[in-house]
């Protein structure tokens, strides 16, 4: 028999034992965090672990890429997602399989049936299959927390370009900060979304707030007009300042069939008169 397969029956066998020593260490440390996480919750997690682990022990294999430590991993992976979203760190997260050492290391040194080197064989093999299972919940912590931060950004990235709606038949989209690949992709789907919805005629496209106009970001906004033309709409880009003029002729960036406005006042005259919108003042009431 192997290492982990002598020592399920010795981890049975002490495994109410266990338990309450590893629930006891985890409530009485320091990476406890008592105001994300019942005390209900961490015994019914500690359990099913602990169970999950002792029947993995039968395998001859200490690998845990193993099929019979699959459920371990699928467990631990619930854990750490959760945990991740919850709020705690990568390291009180891991510790919730590290804590788990001490107490078997514990109950296996009294347990007087074992040989001195078959003790020291048994402690080598928990210690190296914790550790890995350790190192698995970072890994998949910090994946989960990366998709948390993904989601977030992405919809940041939605609410940071509203398409609203000026007038009969004009939208507008106002730009602000840096126009990469990810973001025209929103920008895109926004406007085009906002033109079915509303059958505009003609969308403005203020990059005011836009810092710097490079030749990436002169790209990006011809495929908008290119993708706002083809669902029926014209285009007008407004914010065009004095310093952004200079640099897209010094880049030799041809935005001559675009129509460009120095401001979005400008952009809107324009708009309302291509969609024959009057504007007039009424008398002032004395």
């Amino acid at each position: 028999m192997t290492h982990t397969q002598l020592l399920a029956p010795l981890m049975r066998k002490n495994e109410q034992q266990i338990f309450e020593r590893w629930i006891a260490h985890q409530l009485s440390a320091t990476t406890l965090r008592s105001d994300l996480m019942k005390e209900s919750e961490v015994r019914e997690q500690s359990r099913e672990f602990l169970k999950l682990f002792t029947d993995a022990l039968q395998a001859e294999s200490v690998d845990i890429e193993a099929a019979a430590w699959k459920p371990v991993k699928e467990m631990l992976s619930g854990v750490s997602r959760s945990r991740a979203i919850q709020g705690f760190t990568p390291s009180e997260t891991a510790s919730f399989v590290f804590s788990l050492k001490q107490p078997v290391f514990t109950v296996l040194q009294t347990d007087s049936s074992q040989q001195p080197q078959e003790l020291i064989d048994h402690i080598w093999t928990i210690s190296a299959l914790l550790d890995k299972l350790g190192l698995y919940t970072t890994e998949v912590f910090q994946q989960s927390r990366e998709a948390v931060i993904a989601r977030q950004q992405a919809e940041l990235m939605e609410l940071s370009t509203p398409v609203v709606q000026l007038w009969d038949n004009i939208l507008a989209l106002p730009l602000i900060g840096t126009l990469d690949s990810a973001r025209t992709q929103v920008v895109m789907e926004s406007l085009l979304e906002k033109i079915v919805e509303t059958e505009a005629m003609i969308a403005i496209i203020d990059i005011t707030g836009v810092p710097t106009v490079d030749t990436l970001v002169a790209q990006h906004l011809l495929k908008t007009v290119a993708a706002a033309r083809l669902m029926g709409a014209d285009c007008i880009i407004s914010g065009i300042r004095p310093q952004i003029a200079q640099t897209i002729i010094h880049l030799g960036i041809d935005l001559s069939q675009v129509i460009t406005k120095a401001t979005l006042a400008d952009a809107l005259a324009v708009a309302m008169q291509r969609t024959g919108s009057v504007v007039t003042r009424s008398p002032a009431k004395s």
